[in-house]
Parts: C-alpha cells; sequence; structure tokens
C-alpha cells in the first residue's frame, strides 16, 4: 500500500513547473515512453529511492537511490517523501527534493508509477498531469507479454487479470493515451504538456 503526503501548493511553487505522472498496465510500453521522453532537456525524471539491494549495472543516483531501511525510515519521519510504499519487503518512494528542484527550474517533473499510487496522490489533490499509457487491445498487450519471453502461463494470467484492473481505473486520470505506435503516443503526451517540437 502506498503512503503519500501532500505536495505544498504555495504560492512559491513555480507556474511554469509541472509533474507529469505517467502509468499503465504492465506491457503498455510506459517505460519505453519515459525513456523517450528524458531525452528532452526540459524533462527531469524522477529517480525513486529504494532500500533493495544495488545490481549489477545499477549506479547509485542514477537507477535508484539505495538507502538502508534506517535511513529511508528517518526521511519518512521528516516528511521527505512525495509517496512510498512497501513492495516485496523492500520501500520505494519518490523524494520531494528532486521534484521541487525540478519544479523551480521551469521543467517537466517525470514520475512513472503505479496506478495505486498515481490515484492516490490524485485523490489527494497533489497537482500534476495524470495520464494513462493503454494498449491498443488486450490481445496486443498479450503478445507483447508474451514477447518478453519471462513470464509462465501463470505469471502472464496474473498480469493480464492486473491490467484489467487498473485499466478500469483509466478514466480517473486526466489524459487516456493509446500507444499503438509509439511516435505518435510520445507526440500526443509532449503536446499535453507543451514540450511540441522534440525529435521522437
Amino acid at each position: 500500500m502506498n503512503d503519500v503526503d501532500p505536495v505544498s501548493t504555495s504560492e512559491h511553487t513555480p507556474v511554469d513547473g509541472q509533474m507529469l505522472l505517467i502509468s499503465g498496465p504492465s506491457g503498455c510500453g510506459k517505460s519505453t515512453i519515459c525513456r523517450r521522453l528524458i531525452d528532452d532537456p526540459r524533462v527531469t525524471f524522477s529517480v525513486s529511492a529504494t532500500t533493495r539491494t544495488i545490481r549489477e549495472g545499477e549506479v547509485d543516483g542514477r537507477d535508484y537511490h539505495f538507502l538502508t531501511k534506517e535511513d529511508f525510515a528517518r526521511r519518512i519521519e521528516a516528511g521527505e517523501f512525495i509517496e512510498w510504499a512497501e513492495v516485496y519487503g523492500n520501500l520505494y518512494g519518490t523524494l520531494r527534493a528532486s521534484m521541487e528542484e525540478a519544479l523551480n527550474a521551469g521543467k517537466v517533473f517525470l514520475v512513472e508509477i503505479d496506478v495505486q499510487g498515481a490515484l492516490q496522490l490524485k485523490a489527494l489533490g497533489v497537482p500534476g498531469v495524470y495520464v494513462f499509457v493503454a494498449p491498443p487491445s488486450f490481445e496486443v498487450l498479450r503478445q507483447r507479454l508474451e514477447g518478453r519471453g519471462s513470464e509462465t502461463p501463470a505469471s502472464l494470467e496474473r498480469r493480464l487479470q492486473k491490467a484489467e484492473d487498473e485499466y478500469r481505473e483509466r478514466g480517473k486520470y486526466d489524459h487516456i493515451v493509446v500507444n499503438e505506435v509509439l511516435s505518435d503516443a510520445l507526440d500526443e503526451i509532449r503536446g499535453i504538456v507543451g514540450l511540441a517540437g522534440a525529435v521522437s
């Protein structure tokens, strides 16, 4: 379950910076979209903090901010997270300081977040542009997940069931973007947040 700490909306928050929250079911292409969006220097990607062990090839501060559980707990108490969650025994969270730095610089602060976390933030009135990335169809989604070659039949069905549950929540978002052609989906999202003209 996600825990959230509402973002201040005081007059000190600049109007030109904005938070863009992207979520959608596994296999919809949201991670690919996020990777392409951060090619634009006007976009800052939210690097999550986590207590899980760093993996080979990962870099602290690039892939995640790797924290001890004690440090993570201290930061929770200090209100340093916009939201945080425990997943399979590890803690993950979005740091407030990173968001404020990006907004103060007038940038788009991009957060790739699960549906539950996004809707909790939205329900609390956390300002941002909430975008749901949807697959063209569930048959396409099935093909994409099967194409990864990492799913057993049982895990594939679990992911598809979760995707259906998440898809039913799409109407709670500000925008729904169907990712049938990647370049079109990118152009649509860029237009939503005023980044039109970036190279695909």
